[in-house]
């Protein structure tokens, strides 16, 4: 089967095969405003493809930040107005993934040279709560500065999470082979506390890495609430929160 590819004003995008069908019950999201839509339209116009897709029964794991279609209201470096969309955050391809209003049954890949950040809405038991997502404009390693990071928080101090994702082949044939007959998407990610000054250091989820990283904090990263016992994303999120006033 052939393709055609519109060449577009804006950007182009490349629609993906269809969305797997655990997610197509989802609802769409409401348009804002039609220039904020046509805006959306012309980002990604195109013409239907097939590319391979993660979480296949080949494969054990899965390429993206969150496999959900979240919400996602995108701000562009030129200050042009989009629609929210559904995102999805491929993170061992680097790029990012949409469903148009318009053609539930399709995802498309997002031409992103313009996107400066994007954030998605997730739905939870006490409400909404907003994941931000910006580039990591200020990584060690230069060729990272144009991935995406996490914003877990935000404040004199910043807690950033970049994804990392690692492709392990299969590996069954030959005598020392470890008989793993299936690929495998291992998840890498490292988190980086950004200081005042603007310099970025890797660190670990515990108490003395931060109060290392961040030796002004140190005692009321000690006083927090649950600094001794946090371990997942959210709980730090709360424990600099706190000591980050």
């Amino acid at each position: 089967m052939s393709f055609r590819f519109s060449t577009i004003l804006l950007a182009l995008a490349l629609p993906v095969a269809a969305v797997e069908t655990a997610h197509a019950q989802q609802p769409n999201i409401e348009q804002v405003g039609a220039a904020a839509q046509a805006n959306l339209n012309a980002l990604v116009s195109g013409s239907p493809t097939v590319v391979p897709r993660g979480g296949s029964e080949a494969t054990k794991g899965s390429p993206y930040a969150d496999n959900r279609w979240l919400p996602a209201r995108l701000r562009m470096t030129n200050n042009v107005p989009l629609a929210p969309v559904p995102l999805k955050y491929d993170v061992l391809n680097q790029r990012l993934l949409m469903r148009p209003v318009n053609r539930p049954n399709d995802s498309l890949q997002l031409d992103d040279r313009l996107l400066a950040s994007f954030e998605l809405e997730e739905s939870t038991l006490v409400g909404t709560r907003k994941r931000t997502f910006r580039r990591f404009t200020e990584a060690p390693v230069p060729a990272q500065r144009a991935e995406y990071v996490e914003v877990l928080h935000q404040g004199k101090y910043a807690l950033l999470k970049r994804y990392g994702k690692a492709l392990r082949k299969a590996d069954y044939q030959g005598a020392y082979s470890t008989d793993r007959r299936y690929d495998e998407i291992e998840d890498k990610p490292t988190y980086y506390l950004r200081r005042p000054d603007g310099s970025v250091e890797p660190v670990k989820l515990t108490l003395k890495a931060m109060q290392a990283a961040a030796p002004e904090l140190a005692s009321a990263l000690k006083a927090a609430p649950k600094s001794s016992s946090a371990k997942t994303d959210a709980e730090w999120a709360a424990v600099l929160a706190a000591a980050d006033k």
